[in-house]
């Protein structure tokens, strides 16, 4: 029983060291630069039969205030991130500022903050920026009033994508944390 513990424990500190190997060397190379914007496209035309969504602000008929439809819908769930980076951008304070004002309200509401990133790189590497991401998120919105007992995190590395294309504007995509909500949602 002593031998296997102590098995364990080293198998798990030799899995940690070469998980810090691998950021450390990751993190020495030259990053490139490209535009960092979560993609856009155009939604559909409503002629073309599709149920186009509602202006900004207005809530759909079957978003329940407090339920998870009504924090994707009218709050936002995913925010974005530049390669190699777990800063959270300028463009994303305003959503993690809205997430943190809807968990403030709805004060029963347990979040999980989910961490992504691109194909690019080592799984350790991404499973590693994936947790700086999900831990970036969470320490925003615990600055902002939000309790740290009500978010938990985890990463999925690269092995969950948005997009599973291998151009810049999947990449984008794939570079993100979502806030989803586990429990205490109407």
């Amino acid at each position: 029983m002593v031998g296997s513990v102590n098995r364990s424990t080293a198998l798990r500190l030799a899995l940690v060291a070469v998980a810090a190997a691998s950021v450390a060397a990751c993190g020495s190379r030259p990053k490139p630069k490209f535009d960092t914007a979560p993609p856009t496209t155009p939604p559909p035309a409503a002629s073309e039969g599709v149920n186009t969504p509602p202006p900004v602000g207005e809530q759909p008929l079957s978003a329940v205030p407090g339920s998870a439809q009504d924090f994707v819908v009218n709050v936002g769930d995913r925010v974005y991130f530049d390669l190699d980076s777990h800063d959270v951008r300028d463009d994303a304070r305003p959503l993690l500022d809205a997430q943190a004002n809807w968990l403030r309200r709805y004060g029963s509401v347990r979040v999980r903050i989910e961490g992504n990133a691109d194909e690019r790189g080592t799984r350790e590497y991404n499973l590693a920026l994936g947790a700086r991401r999900a831990n970036a998120v969470r320490d925003y919105l615990v600055s902002r009033g939000v309790t740290s007992d009500r978010i938990s995190t985890i990463s999925f590395g690269k092995e969950q994508p948005l997009d599973p294309g291998t151009s810049e504007e999947a990449y984008q995509k794939n570079r993100n944390a979502r806030t989803a909500i586990v429990s205490g949602a109407r």
